[in-house]
C-alpha cells in the first residue's frame, strides 16, 4: 500500500485516546480522521467517514466493543483492532478467536505489528468481513456464541448479516445465495459449510436449500411425498421427501 491507512480511534476515556493518538501520530502508515468516545457516535463515524482502521476499545458505556460490531453495517467493513485492559487469560481467548488486540497501555511494537496486520487486510474485503464476523460472535464473558454473523456479497461489497434477517440460504449451481426479505447475497461458502454453524431455526429441507423456520409462513402438500414451504417474502421452495418429516415437526 502505497499511502496511509485511514484510522479511527474508539475510546470512552480521553487520557486512553490521548495516549493512543500520540502513539500512532509517529507512524507514517496511519492517517488518523478522527476519535468517538461512545458506540453510537463510532457507528456513526464509520458511516461517514469510512475508515479502513478501527482502534475499538472493549470497556464503554452503553454501547461496549463487541456491540459496536455487531451493529456494524455498509459495504466498507473497516479492519477492527480491540484495545483492552483484561488480563492475559482474557487475550488468550481473544487469539483463539483470531481477533487482534492491543493491551493496554498501548505499546510501540505491538501497535506496529497491529498496523502491519491491518494494510495486509486492505483490499481484501471478504477476509476483513471473515474477520469482523468472528469477532461479533464473541460475548461479553468471551464465549464464543450462536449467533454469528453470516457474510455476503453484491459485486465487490461484503456485508454482515444478522442469522434471524435471513430467510434461506439456496444454491444455484456452484452459487450459494443467501436470502434476506428484500435482496440476495452471494455466500462465500457452500451451503454443507453453512449448515454445520448454522443453529436449530435453519434446517435443510432440500439438497439446493436450507430455511430459516421462523421465516416459515405456510406448509403445504403438492403430492403425497412432496411439499411445498412459503417464506416471509413470498418465496416458495420445494421440500424434498428424505427431509418432508423434520420439516413438518419443527412446524407443529
Amino acid at each position: 500500500m502505497d499511502r496511509a491507512i485511514k484510522t479511527l480511534i474508539v475510546d470512552d476515556e480521553p487520557v486512553a485516546r490521548k495516549v493512543l493518538r500520540e502513539a500512532l501520530e509517529l507512524l507514517p502508515q496511519v492517517e488518523l480522521i478522527g476519535e468517538a468516545e461512545n458506540g453510537k457516535e463510532a457507528l456513526h463515524m464509520i458511516v461517514e467517514l469510512q475508515p479502513e482502521l478501527v482502534f475499538l476499545d472493549l470497556q464503554m458505556p452503553a454501547m461496549p466493543g463487541f456491540e459496536v460490531v455487531r451493529n456494524i453495517r455498509g459495504s466498507r467493513l473497516p479492519v477492527i483492532v480491540i484495545v483492552t485492559a483484561f488480563d492475559q487469560h482474557a487475550i488468550e481467548a481473544f487469539e483463539a478467536g483470531a481477533i487482534d488486540y492491543l493491551l493496554k497501555p498501548v505499546r510501540g511494537p505491538r501497535l506496529e505489528k497491529a498496523v502491519e496486520r491491518a494494510l495486509s487486510l486492505v483490499g481484501k474485503p471478504l477476509a476483513i468481513a471473515e474477520a469482523l464476523s468472528k469477532i461479533a460472535s464473541v460475548g461479553p464473558g468471551h464465549e464464543t456464541q450462536t449467533a454469528r454473523k453470516l457474510v455476503g456479497r453484491i459485486g465487490r461489497d461484503y456485508f454482515l448479516l444478522d442469522q434471524d434477517e435471513v430467510l434461506a440460504l439456496q444454491a444455484e449451481g456452484p452459487l450459494v445465495w443467501i436470502i434476506t426479505s428484500g435482496r440476495r447475497f452471494l455466500s462465500s461458502q457452500t451451503l454443507s459449510a453453512m449448515e454445520t454453524s448454522l443453529p436449530q431455526p435453519f434446517q435443510r429441507v432440500h439438497r439446493n436449500a436450507i430455511v430459516n423456520i421462523n421465516h416459515v409462513r405456510q406448509m403445504a402438500a403438492l403430492t403425497s411425498h412432496r411439499w411445498q414451504l412459503t417464506l416471509s417474502n413470498r418465496q416458495v421452495l420445494v421440500v424434498s421427501k428424505r427431509l418432508a418429516h423434520n420439516i413438518r415437526r419443527l412446524l407443529q
